[in-house]
């Protein structure tokens, strides 16, 4: 479903593409809240492109490629935090309300995948 949206909604033709997915430690990815973090790495990959240094992301993606609120933001904020992250890119709906409890966290809230696909372009330029 992530191709066929990444397909759709970020202008990439991936549909002749065989696509393989590691993640460290073989962690196996069953939750929703990876969604978006895939599909930004999918991205990166096809335009052989890298993603923006020390960003966090996370957000479950729906067909039209609008990005869902997942459970736990705030706390998958403040261990990013503490775990070095500098920028974040999560669903609007995820966004802290008291920006000031993430000093050293630059956050960035979007409602669909092309706003998140703007910003890490944006972060490279």
């Amino acid at each position: 479903m992530l191709l066929a949206v990444l397909n759709r909604h970020g202008g990439i033709a991936c549909f002749d593409q065989d696509v393989f997915l590691n993640a460290v430690g073989g962690v196996k990815i069953g939750e929703p809240a990876a969604d978006l973090a895939v599909i930004l790495a999918m991205l990166s990959s096809f335009r052989n492109r890298p993603m923006p240094e020390k960003t966090v992301v996370f957000g479950e993606i729906g067909l039209s490629g609008e990005v869902r609120p997942v459970a736990r933001g705030q706390e998958r904020l403040k261990e990013a935090e503490k775990l070095g992250f500098k920028r974040a890119i999560v669903p609007k709906a995820n966004m802290p309300r008291n920006a000031k409890e993430f000093p050293n966290l630059k956050i960035h809230g979007v409602s669909s995948l092309q706003e998140a696909i703007d910003i890490c372009r944006d972060s490279r330029e």
